[in-house]
C-alpha cells in the first residue's frame, strides 16, 4: 500500500504558477503510476496529468498541456505539479493518485488517493 499527502496548493493571480507536491510512503513506490486530477465545485474529478512509474513518460490533459508539468523523484517518494500560466478555470481541489500497472487517464483506475488541496486562480 501507499499513502499519500499533496501540498503547496493556494491562492494565485491568474497568469501566476504553483508547484504542488505529493509525498508517499512506502517502499515500492517507484512501482507506481502516478496521476493528478481535479475537481471543482458540482463537477466531476477530472485527469489532468500522469507520469510512469520510472518517469519516462507523461501524459497532459488538452486543457493543461504546454502550461502544467508532471515530474517525480523516486528516490524521495514525491511527485510534483508544476503549473504554470494559471488561469481561473484551473481553480479546484487537486489530488495525486497511484496505481501499479499501466497508465490510465480515469479517476475510478486508480486505487490510492490523497486528501487534496485547494488551488484557487483570482482573475
Amino acid at each position: 500500500q501507499v499513502q499519500l499527502v499533496e501540498s503547496g496548493g493556494g491562492l494565485v493571480q491568474a497568469g501566476g504558477s504553483l508547484r504542488l507536491s505529493c509525498a508517499a510512503s512506502g517502499r515500492t513506490f517507484s512501482s507506481y503510476v502516478m496521476g493528478w486530477f481535479r475537481q471543482a465545485p458540482g463537477k466531476e474529478r477530472d485527469f489532468v496529468a500522469v507520469i510512469s512509474s520510472s518517469g519516462g513518460s507523461t501524459h497532459y490533459a488538452d486543457s493543461v498541456k504546454g502550461r502544467f508539468t508532471i515530474s517525480r523523484d523516486n528516490s524521495k517518494n514525491m511527485v510534483y505539479l508544476q503549473m504554470d500560466s494559471l488561469k481561473p478555470e484551473d481553480t479546484a481541489v487537486y489530488y495525486c493518485a497511484g496505481r501499479r500497472g499501466l497508465i490510465y487517464t480515469v479517476p475510478h483506475e486508480y486505487d490510492y488517493w490523497g486528501q487534496g488541496t485547494q488551488v484557487t486562480v483570482s482573475s
